[in-house]
This record gives C-alpha cells, structure tokens and sequence, in this order.
C-alpha cells in the first residue's frame, strides 16, 4: 500500500490571496481559502494521480479522525493538503485541533475516546501513550516503507519505542533561528552576529544606543495549557551551545542528571539574555511578563520598533500578521541562533508524528498517504504563505512558498549541521510537557534561581 510519486504534474499558480487545490486527474475539484499570516498567498494547483490510491480497496464513504495541535493559522492548510487522499478515496477526515491536545489526549485515551490519529508533537507523548496506556497501534508495512524510503533514520527512532515502530514523522521545524528587522539593522548599522559573544555585545550595544528606551529583545511562553514550551526551547538551544551535542543527549536520556552543573550554567546563560532587565522584554513589559506574553504575539514588537530580537522557529513565519513581509530585505527575517564559535552549527529541530489508534483499512490507508511523498509536497503547495517545511528526501523545495522556506529545508538537509531533536519532547512527558514546561515558567514569573528551578525539575523525574 505504499504510495509513491505518480502525479502527472505539479504546478503552482498565482491567484491573489487565494488558495486552490486542482484535482484535475479526479472527478471533483476543492474550492480555495484563505492561507495564514504573514503575508499574501499564492494558490497552488496540481494534478494528482487517483490511481496511486487504488490499491487502498474501497474505503470509500469511511471516516478518520485527527486530533492535533496544529490550529490556525497553520490549520486551514493542513486540512487543504489532504483533499487529494479524501477526494481519490472518498473518506471523509474529520480534523479537531485544540492547543490544549498534549493534556487532552491522555484524558481521552483512558476515558475510551481516542481519535483515529493524533499528531503527536512530541516523541516523549507518544513514549507515554505506548508504555503507560497502551494505547497506540504498531505502522502498517506501508508506512514503514516509506519512512525507510524517504527519511533519515533517526527521524525512524524517534517514532519508535521499545523497538517497535509506531509513527511516522510528519513536518519538521528548524528552531535555531533569531527573528529582526531588516530595516532596523541596517538604520542602526548593526551587523548579523556570528558567535554567541556577538549576540551579547549585539544585545548591549542595542541598549547603549537607545540609552535604554528600547530593549533588545523580546519574548514570550504563555501558550494555554503547553504554556512554557517556547522557554524550554530557549534552554535546549543554549545546552547545545555551552555544554555541547554529547552532553545534551545524556541530559535528555537522564544519563546526567536535570541539574547537573552543565545544565544549571546553561540556565545561566539563558538568563544572561532573558532575565537581564536590560535586555528584555522589549515593548511588553518587565522581565517576568515573559510567562504571560502569548508566544503567538511575543515577536509582534519589532514590527513596531519596540524591540531587534526574538529567538522562534522556523514556523513562526506563520504568527506575524498578515501583509508581513518576510524577507531579506522586508519587513522581518530570521539568522541562526549562533553558536560559542563560527567553527560548529548545533542546530536545535523538532517536527510531528502520526500516531493511530486503530488499524482500520481507512485509518492505515491515510497513516499511509502522510508518510508519503505525496503528502509532503501536497502539503508544500498547500502553503502559501510559507512557514513550513519536511526532511522528507523527496520534498522537492520548489514547492517550498519562500526562500526562508527553502534555506529551512537546506538546513535540514546539511549533513553539516549538527541537529538534535527538541529535549523536552523527547523526555517523558510528565517532565517535557510537564515539570520542564512549569518550571521555565516559574523561572521568569517567580524570579527562581536556575539551582532551583533545575533541582525542581530533577525531583520531578520519573524512577
């Protein structure tokens, strides 16, 4: 049942700001919408073989269930991608999405209510879901196959526990990136920095020069249920660049302590940034507004001057309002969150899983379609606007909406960089989704120390 690429052709079409998908090879045609933020969206159209979807049987008039975090803005083209599977099958896919999934979805699962499929952000939640509920579904053989085809391997174990194989990576996301204004670098004369030194005599040279009335940076983890997420990326980020690659894996594996001394001197170095009054937060508040700034909104102040620098992922090229310009030479864009020399490129990644709950013909047949190639540049033309990408080989990067898209994709391909997934998906999700998330909270609103917040978490771990 693997699909591989059969499309007759694959083009993209300008069409204002809306979006439509063509299905010439089919018998019905989907209607166009709007794409996210960010700026204006060009329709794509292509045709798309149904016979690649023949050897599903007829499924025809079957439902699926998703259950995800993906919401809008990024919502509207994550369903838009799969018309090409609804329309040559005939199955219905009815798409929940709630921000509050990571806390919801347990409470689901053991009240006998799951979804069909979840996509499950973080490889620790469906570590949980597999050894304390027992609750997912081993890959059928087809999506195996196309994990086996079309991705690294290490992106094969993250969706793999105790040996067995159970979901597919889905999008990927580079998150060592620092958002600015193009235009307020060059006004300013400010050059992209090059080394972790560089931000921090970037970062004062910025107060120096406003004498304090604009503060570099500016941030925010508030993200409902999921709040501190965007904080515990902050940290991951700086353990990869203090403490290095191998000290991180240990840390991620509990082979060193949550508090061990490396850690806490990475908390530190965070702090040097986001607990400096100085330095944060620019155009929100004090230093302990990062627990309530929306992570959503938190880069809005460059886009009023109010602040130079905001650390987010490649994905939050979604967030910025619409008719943003992202580019190098528009409204904002994005450098490599640098590193202690100009010599090594940690690079922090993460990306979604397609976890199933049963095995049903329908169920199997579209775990199958979204581990396909198929999927990954459906979904790249299915997104205007930008602000997402795949490691999937076969992601041809034309189909990619932006050249940030594109420099995103090559990034993950580098054999150069040196990636690590994202720690606090990967821990158990009682301390990733859990302690971690509450105490990088508790770091900015309470004033902890980084002894005391990394003692806390470490208490935390699961025997």
């Amino acid at each position: 049942m693997t699909i591989r690429t059969r499309r007759r052709a694959l083009t993209l079409a300008a069409s204002g700001a809306a979006l439509a998908l063509t299905l010439t090879a089919c018998a019905d045609t989907g209607d166009g919408g709007d794409g996210g933020g960010g700026g204006e969206g060009e329709a794509g159209s292509f045709e798309i073989d149904c016979a690649a979807f023949e050897e599903f049987g007829d499924i025809d008039g079957t439902t699926v269930t998703v259950y995800t975090t993906i919401v809008e803005p990024e919502a509207e083209t994550q369903v838009k991608s799969y018309e090409p599977f609804e329309e040559c099958t005939g199955v219905t896919v009815e798409y929940e999405a709630s921000r509050e999934m990571e806390a919801q979805l347990p409470v689901r699962v053991q009240a006998g209510n799951p979804p069909d499929i979840a996509i499950l952000p973080q490889p620790g939640l469906l570590n949980t879901l597999v050894t304390q509920y027992d609750a997912l579904v081993p890959a059928p053989e087809s999506v195996e196959a196309n994990v086996d085809e079309g991705w690294h391997e290490s992106w094969k174990g993250y969706g793999t526990v105790d040996g067995t194989f159970y979901a597919a990576p889905l999008g990927s996301n580079v998150k060592s990136f620092v958002w600015y204004s193009p235009s307020m670098f060059e006004e300013a004369g400010y050059e992209i920095p090059e080394t972790w030194d560089d931000l921090l005599a970037l970062s004062q040279q910025i107060v120096d020069d406003t004498g304090g009335e604009i503060k570099p940076w500016c941030a925010g983890v508030e993200s409902g249920d999921a709040t501190g997420w965007p904080g515990t990326d902050w940290i991951e980020d700086v353990v990869l660049r203090t403490a290095g690659p191998d000290v991180y894996d240990q840390w991620v594996n509990h082979e060193i302590p949550f508090n061990d001394p490396q850690i806490v001197e990475a908390f530190d170095a965070a702090g040097e940034i986001l607990k400096n009054p100085d330095f944060v937060n620019g155009g929100l508040g004090e230093v302990n507004s990062i627990a309530t700034t929306p992570w959503t909104d938190a880069g809005f102040p460059i886009l009023d001057g109010n602040c130079y620098l905001h650390r987010a992922a490649n994905f939050y090229q979604t967030q910025w309002p619409e008719g943003t310009n992202v580019a190098e030479d528009g409204d904002v864009f994005a450098f490599y969150l640098p590193a202690q020399t100009t010599d090594e490129k940690p690079t922090l990644v993460a990306g979604e899983f397609i976890g199933a709950f049963n095995d049903r013909p329908e169920v199997q047949a579209f775990q199958t379609y979204l581990s396909s190639s198929d999927w990954a540049n459906a979904k790249a033309v299915a997104t205007p606007n930008g602000g997402w990408v795949s490691a999937n080989y076969d992601l041809d990067p034309e189909n990619l909406a932006t050249d940030f898209d594109k420099a995103s994709a090559e990034i993950l391909g580098d054999p150069a960089t040196v990636a690590r997934f994202d720690g606090s998906d990967l821990m158990p999700s009682e301390v990733g989704a859990g302690t971690f998330w509450a105490g990088i909270t508790e770091w900015f609103a309470s004033d902890l120390s980084s002894q005391e917040v990394t003692d806390q978490i470490e208490g935390s771990w699961p025997s």
